[in-house]
């Protein structure tokens, strides 16, 4: 049965908190956003994001659940984003280490093989470097900073009530949709950090089109695409709740890489040099979790934003028909 609209607060004004607070405004609801940072973003990890929605490559190393989700994530922010691309994703390896190309296709689906031809009629400045690469058709990138902005304006757009510099906790609200990430550890005490730096730079000689891995045996990487010559080089997964600066180390591996890739980009001009922390819980699975007049959405790991469109969508479902998901859902705080 469909409940009457709600006074709802969302706390947390990254990817999840901002595609909460879109998807309720836009069903009807009263809704408010709060963050604790006078200035958007500022304390978000979603900014260093590398922001790959590319649900059947991360099979690879995740549960199939993340591909069920991300792939309805795809059609929610092809629905809503005109900025998305997708082009696919190639993933490669030097003939050397062909055998971690080949574990990638047995852990995945539906990779088409390609061989050198192939891979210079999708990008033509790989093809003398890499003879035989995975092809991942309809998976998408986007650029995470024109991303949250857009997220942000169309949420102002809707009727949300945007406040930064706001850290208390909103009262007078029907539920509060906690999204604060590791924001929220205080009561979610399983949550822990996984910290991912990443590099942008300029190299606008190279013109790849969609987002590229390179697997390898000590430093793998992948590289995204975020027009006008602009790339994020990112790959690191540090079990660490710190968001200092890039290592020298990290920017030595990432950067090495991505010569490798492409000797091209030893000319490129480094931009930027970042880390987030990713909210994380033991099994690296999402979590909602219902309380009294809470709602907690946390745990998205490195799939903030293949996830949070999705998760959105599950919230509205339950607020209005108590609809759950056992997959994602969880009702023993216990189990947080």
């Amino acid at each position: 049965m469909t409940r009457q609209p709600l006074k709802l607060a969302i706390r947390g004004a990254g990817v999840a908190g901002l595609w909460q607070a879109l998807t309720l405004a836009r069903r009807g609801h009263a809704v408010a956003i709060t963050e604790r940072s006078a200035e958007p973003f500022i304390d978000a990890c979603s900014p260093y994001a590398g922001a790959m929605l590319a649900p059947r490559c991360e099979e690879e190393s995740a549960e199939p659940l993340i591909r069920t989700l991300g792939e309805r994530g795809i059609a929610l922010w092809r629905a809503v984003y005109p900025g998305l691309s997708v082009n696919g994703s190639l993933v490669v390896a030097a003939p050397r280490d062909r055998s971690l190309l080949d574990r990638f296709a047995r852990m995945t689906q539906d990779g088409a093989r390609l061989d050198a031809n192939a891979i210079a009629t999708l990008e033509p400045g790989l093809a003398p470097r890499f003879s035989s690469a995975l092809y991942y058709d309809g998976e998408a990138h986007l650029n995470p900073n024109a991303a949250l902005a857009f997220l942000l304006g169309a949420a102002r757009e809707a009727g949300v009530g945007v406040h930064f510099g706001v850290a208390d906790e909103p009262q007078g609200f029907d539920a509060i949709i906690d999204c604060r990430g590791l924001g929220a550890k205080d009561v979610l005490p399983t949550l822990r950090g996984v910290r991912g730096e990443r590099i942008l730079v300029r190299a606008a000689e190279i013109t790849l089109q969609r987002p590229v891995r390179l697997l390898h045996p000590r430093f793998p990487l992948y590289l995204v695409p975020w027009g006008k010559g602009l790339f994020m080089v990112g790959a690191t997964a540090i079990e660490r709740e710190d968001a200092s600066p890039v290592t020298l180390r990290s920017a030595l591996e990432l950067l090495s890489a991505a010569y490798v890739l492409d000797p091209a980009f030893g000319e490129a001009e480094i931009l930027a040099l970042g880390a987030g922390v990713r909210p994380a819980f033991p099994d690296n699975r999402p979590r909602i979790i219902p309380a009294k007049g809470y709602i907690y959405v946390n745990g998205l790991y490195r799939h903030g934003f293949l996830l949070a469109p999705v998760m959105a969508e599950m919230v509205a479902d339950y607020l209005e028909t108590g609809a759950t998901d056992p997959e994602v859902f969880l009702a023993d705080p216990a189990q947080r």
